[in-house]
């Protein structure tokens, strides 16, 4: 890449992360969505993706903890199944043919979430799933996670908020732990991949550090953020058209 695309790369992707943690998120998917649509490789966008969650949903996960805004036993009920599934969903190399349009299917799921409002579903009285329901969504999350390099978090968050089994910003620190844990087990699966790892790289962790900051700070203190998610779905809209018409 060249300086300035560098610089722009780097810059999208600092505003994904500080939109995306203030939720609890890694950001994987727009980080994803950012590299389609300048075109970099799949092989390169999925490991790339991973690492950058790794940094995102680590400091986001200490900064929920520290705030109290966390649900261990709802996390166990997903995560035990969802981790084994990530690391055999990382071992799995699929071509670009098959790659692309999973990818873009996965952006297009996630961007209804954030397009369509909830506050109505932030109003109930959370109630705990059943524990084979969360082993059997934690191990269908895990393996897609593994499979399209994203922590999971994306399709954890709505299902967990749509039906009603936490608040969101306990969600949210649900998220972000179950995220560090599958980006952490996908990489696991698929050592190899790290040799695609592009020279930018250090550019693009710094850059969504920073972002991790703002976005925490921002859920943290319960800034309000539901026009710069809906805003950030459109983003996730069109890389997700240009995915699945390529």
């Amino acid at each position: 890449m060249d300086p300035a695309l560098i610089f722009a790369v780097a810059g999208l992707m600092a505003i994904a992360a500080a939109l995306y943690t203030s939720v609890g998120h890694g950001g994987a998917s727009a980080y994803l969505a950012i590299m389609a649509l300048c075109g970099v490789s799949a092989v390169t966008m999925k490991p790339t993706a991973l690492v950058l969650n790794l940094i995102v949903a680590g400091f986001a996960t200490i900064q929920y903890l520290r705030a109290g805004q966390f649900n261990g036993r709802l996390f166990l009920s997903f995560a035990v199944t969802a981790i084994p599934m990530a690391f055999l969903g990382g071992r799995i190399e699929l071509p670009d043919e098959i790659y692309r349009p999973l990818l873009g299917l996965a952006l297009g799921a996630a961007s209804l979430r954030l397009l369509i409002p909830s506050r109505a579903m932030a109003e109930r009285e959370p109630k705990p799933p059943p524990l084979w329901i969360a082993a059997g969504a934690g191990a269908a999350i895990g393996m897609l996670a593994g499979l399209t390099g994203t922590g999971g978090g994306i399709f954890l968050s709505p299902l967990i908020l749509l039906f009603g089994w936490e608040t969101p910003r306990r969600t949210s620190g649900v998220a972000a732990l179950f995220i560090l844990v599958n980006s952490t087990s996908g990489l696991a699966g698929n050592l190899t991949s790290l040799r695609a790892l592009p020279s930018e790289l250090p550019w693009f962790a710094g850059a969504v550090l920073v972002g991790a900051v703002v976005g925490t700070w921002l859920g943290v203190n319960r800034l309000p953020r539901q026009r710069l998610l809906q805003a950030l779905g459109v983003v996730l809209v069109v890389a997700s058209g240009k995915l699945l018409l390529t």
